[in-house]
């Protein structure tokens, strides 16, 4: 089965090059071989023209919030890569900018010889500014492709206001969207032709990255012009990582629906930093589920009228699980995808939440904070530092925890707008799995996206909904948690001199 039509982006009107050497995979989203309609598409048009496939992924210096965090944690990625398609018949480029604007130039340069380019389609951060430069300067025929998620994104009418709209649809299209899934191994059963030699515009500051592995080990990262500040992450990056912690969370799934929301315990799945960076795909993910509860299609009702519980026929811990990774996730996406030009803007937020939290914007605050004092988890309330240091530490929130740190910043900024700029910042800045669309709606929803007004009106928030520290310690165990993430700064992660 073709890739089909609804994940293709063609983004420029020049022509296929029927005589190029080679098809080119420019790879920035879905950094895997695995579950991938983008490197399959690469694979169909390479075995249709019959010419070899070059698969470049790069990593440039020059993005906001670029740091020792997000380097190393692509470039583990990329010695997961290298070591995946050694086996593959394709020939595999990794390439890190050393100095600012090394890489002005190469994609053109790599695009001179090919028969056309393919990339990936992601709504989100600086992606879409990379694809839509490359759209202008290519001469050839450069098609991106949405691999993002179960549902393809051009096939929703726009975006939904609330979960519970767009899980109604989800539950309409999953049949047909699950039938055009990607290939688990996109190679399996081709044969291509082989580049002789790399391109010779791969030279001098072109020159790929000849070892990952190396690269990390000798300290490359510590000699780039990036945010060092920010320490490595608590988890290792790449797509052998990314299975291995699905194999770890999927022995402990059973506990998901009545430890997922428990800081203290360690039941969360911890895959959305590898999903953000593309090391693992939805689809692999929700088959391992499937394979764990002996779910197939016809177990699916006919009925899709939005319910959270019971349409998936699974136990409570897997629907749970997969109303986070299918409805939550791809409803970020589906936003993004529709509102380009303001997905991260305050005037994106729907019409009730900035007349109330523009009505309550000149309430006393009791507490103010600083930009520098929230960073350092410098605040009078104990859980939110805590919550903070963990971020600051290691790259990741706990998932229930992250809804009252946003919370408590929009309570603790002089104005919403405030409180908008410093949780994309550092959200941004730490969260491995930050500038992506499914963070960002964990950033909104603290404003009122995919909400509701809620009652009674408060001080501060409005009709927005309300959560605070005390309630909350009420509800979960915290005390061990606080203890874990005090200010003593042990369990800090950095690189090694």
């Amino acid at each position: 089965m073709a890739v089909p039509q609804s994940r293709l982006f063609v983004r420029n009107d020049r022509p296929l090059r029927e005589d190029g050497k080679y098809v080119l995979y420019w790879m920035t989203a879905f950094r895997r071989r695995a579950s991938n309609f983008a490197l399959e598409y690469a694979v169909e048009e390479a075995r249709r023209l019959q010419r070899p496939l070059l698969v470049f992924e790069g990593l440039r210096l020059g993005y906001e919030w670029a740091s020792d965090r997000m380097h190393r944690f692509v470039i583990e990625g990329m010695a997961a890569n290298q070591a995946d398609f050694a086996s593959a018949p394709a020939t595999y480029v990794p390439w890190i900018e050393r100095e600012l604007d090394d890489g002005r130039g190469l994609l053109a340069a790599l695009a001179k010889d090919a028969c056309l380019v393919v990339g990936d389609h992601f709504p989100c951060f600086m992606l879409p500014r990379m694809v839509a430069a490359a759209a202008e300067q290519l001469k050839v025929k450069f098609v991106t492709v949405d691999a993002n998620g179960v549902l393809p994104l051009q096939i929703t009418p726009g975006p939904f206001p609330t979960a519970y709209a767009f899980r109604r649809f989800v539950q309409k299209q999953l049949a047909s969207a699950w039938g055009e899934r990607p290939k688990t191994d996109p190679f399996r059963g081709v044969e291509l032709p082989r580049l002789a030699s790399l391109p010779s515009c791969l030279k001098g500051a072109f020159a790929p990255l000849a070892d990952p592995t190396e690269f990390l080990s000798s300290g490359g990262v510590s000699a780039l012009r990036i945010d060092h500040s920010v320490g490595r992450a608590a988890f290792v990056g790449g797509a052998g990582e990314a299975r291995k912690s699905l194999r770890e969370f999927t022995a402990r799934l059973p506990r998901y629906a009545e430890e997922r929301n428990q800081p203290e315990e360690e039941v969360a799945s911890g895959l959305s930093p590898y999903l953000h960076f593309g090391h693992i795909g939805p689809h692999t993910i929700m088959d391992a589920v499937f394979k764990l509860e002996g779910w197939s299609l016809d177990r699916l009702t006919t009925k899709g009228i939005g319910q959270r519980e019971g349409w998936w026929g699974l136990s409570a811990s897997a629907e749970g699980f997969l109303d986070q990774v299918l409805t939550w996730r791809e409803l970020g996406y589906v936003f993004s995808h529709h509102r380009p030009k303001d997905y991260d803007r305050y005037e994106s937020l729907p019409p009730w939440s900035q007349a109330t939290l523009d009505e309550h914007s000149v309430d006393p605050r009791p507490h103010l904070y600083a930009l520098d004092d929230l960073e350092s988890g410098r605040t009078h309330d104990p859980l939110w530092n805590a919550a903070q240091r963990q971020l600051v530490r290691e790259g990741r929130l706990h998932n229930y925890l992250r809804m009252l740190w946003g919370k408590k910043i929009l309570e603790w900024s002089a104005h919403p707008r405030d409180a908008l700029h410093h949780l994309i910042h550092l959200n941004n800045k730490y969260a491995v799995d930050g500038r992506n669309p499914n963070s960002y709606s964990g950033i909104f929803w603290t404003l009122g996206r995919f909400d509701r007004p809620w009652a009674p009106k408060r001080p501060i928030f409005g009709s927005i909904r309300y959560m605070s520290s005390t309630n909350t310690a009420r509800k979960v165990s915290v005390k061990n948690y606080i203890a874990r993430y005090g200010d003593s700064g042990a369990g800090l992660f950095t690189d090694s001199p």
